[in-house]
């Protein structure tokens, strides 16, 4: 065979075997990334005995006392991603429970939450470069016993338990539990913080509280769509009238809003969950033992992004006791 066409042969093999491992290095390249799970949840609750659902009246006060809580909750589609042209559902139906203890004297209160997902469900695909996988936990076929874990302190640094302004600070610590390459949504596999500044108040029939702060989020390497970006500014306000049902039985109704936002994205839409809940409870007002708290509350996504769901619904439970001070002959006084 003449050498130029031994030639022409090898160089047509070369180019043949170019192309073909350029197409392969192209479907590589366009291989959708898969992601790991992270933490959807923004519904963070009060400390047990808070008052509110998210906020907290700092009304801790007297000997040692304390709170026991239950908290249970259904959010739907906390989790759309969209790459403009389309849109998916990962996470459509979240339900939840979460068990609240706390410890409390005079102005200092510890707790624990443990949260319980109940049901995290939703859709798979492909959006943009990202391909998501959907979360499947339910109690019978595949339960996901525990999620994150909040250790957490709060103290009232300014005004007593009934002053028209109060102030404090609280902080949590949140232990991951759980494992983020499961993709059930519920945890970023990481240690998380939060520090916030508390504020509350009763001026007659009106009853307020507040916080702002920030959540340290170590999770902020190329997020995909929906995803969280690093640390966050969290912001709320509540307010309503207190009224009184009988002599120790009040009721207060109005809204929580509340919300954040990534501080590497200030504000931007892709990164800033803001929801409203309209809240409503009763509780007891005595001093002298056991008080039982009831809570329900509705609502939603006012910009529905960042984990923010479309609505919510919640209903707690607490059982509080801030045992107040005694003279020496039984008298209750100040606390």
């Amino acid at each position: 065979m003449p050498s130029s066409s031994r030639g022409r042969r090898a160089r047509v093999l070369v180019a043949v075997l170019s192309a073909s491992a350029m197409s392969s290095r192209a479907r590589a390249q366009q291989q959708p990334q898969q992601p790991q799970g992270f933490a959807v949840e923004r519904f963070y609750s009060s400390a047990p005995g808070g008052g509110w659902f998210v906020m907290d009246d700092l009304t801790m006060r007297g000997d040692l006392g304390g709170a026991m809580a239950l908290t249970a909750g259904y959010a739907r589609n906390p989790l759309r991603v969209t790459d403009g042209s389309s849109n998916l559902a990962v996470v459509s139906d979240q339900a939840f429970t979460d068990f609240g203890f706390a410890v409390a004297r005079d102005r200092w209160r510890l707790y624990l939450n443990i949260d319980m997902p109940i049901v995290i469900k939703g859709h798979g695909g492909t959006v943009g470069d990202y391909r998501l996988t959907a979360p499947s936990v339910a109690l019978g076929s595949n339960p996901d016993t525990l999620s994150d874990a909040r250790i957490g302190a709060d103290v009232r640094v300014l005004g007593d338990a009934a002053s028209p302004f109060r102030l404090g600070a609280g902080a949590q610590l949140i232990v991951p539990n759980g494992n983020p390459s499961h993709v059930d949504y519920d945890t970023d596999g990481t240690y998380r913080a939060m520090a916030r500044v508390l504020f509350a108040g009763d001026m007659g029939m009106l009853t307020y509280a507040g916080h702002v702060g920030v959540h340290v989020r170590p999770l902020d390497d190329s997020p995909a769509p929906g995803s969280p970006e690093g640390s966050e500014l969290l912001f709320g306000v509540a307010a309503g009238p207190r009224l009184a049902l009988d002599a120790s039985n009040v009721a207060v109704v109005g809204p929580e809003v509340y919300g954040e936002t990534a501080f590497r994205s200030f504000l931007s839409s892709g990164s800033a969950g803001l929801e409203a809940l309209l809240t409503a409870r009763v509780e007891g007002t005595r001093d002298d033992g056991p008080q039982l708290r009831v809570k329900v509350g509705a609502g939603g996504g006012i910009s529905p992004h960042f984990g923010a769901p479309e609505w919510r619904a919640v209903v707690g439970l607490e059982v509080f006791d801030y045992a107040t001070h005694h003279d020496n002959v039984g008298n209750r006084s100040a606390p």
